[in-house]
């Protein structure tokens, strides 16, 4: 994937390789605006039941692949998107008490690492650098 063009499928549905700073912001944005929506439409307790078994696990994954592209762009291991995930399921979009302001840390920390920071140049050992493509001839 380069810089210029969305995989969407490979988006959503694979953490391998690493992804650029600008499809990061696109990819999570539409399953933040998608994870409203679907608070906002889906508000009873029945409703949830009939739909969240399935909306949520994929949510959860997709965001997971997403965070994982990002982290290796970084150099990080993609694990650290489960401790991502969980600080905003857990804190999400009310916090209170002392642990959930350290699960708002966790999210301050990944806007800050994931959103702001530039990826690493060159290579790493998940990929090369999705913003200069390899190219085929030298």
């Amino acid at each position: 994937m380069n810089s210029w063009t969305i995989d969407w499928r490979d988006l959503y549905l694979s953490g391998q390789g690493r992804l650029a700073r600008t499809p990061f912001l696109i990819g999570a944005g539409i399953l933040v605006v998608l994870m409203v929506l679907y608070e906002g439409v889906f508000t009873g307790l029945f409703r949830h039941l009939l739909t969240g078994w399935l909306v949520y696990p994929a949510a959860i994954w997709a965001g997971a692949c997403v965070l994982s592209k990002r982290l290796h762009d970084r150099g990080k291991s993609g694990w650290w998107a489960a401790l991502i995930l969980v600080a905003v399921g857990v804190a999400w979009p009310h916090p209170n008490g002392f642990f959930d302001f350290l699960l708002v840390l966790v999210v301050v920390w990944a806007v800050v690492e994931l959103a702001v920071l530039p990826g690493e140049q060159g290579a790493n050992r998940f990929g090369p650098n999705p913003m200069k493509p390899v190219s085929a001839y030298p």
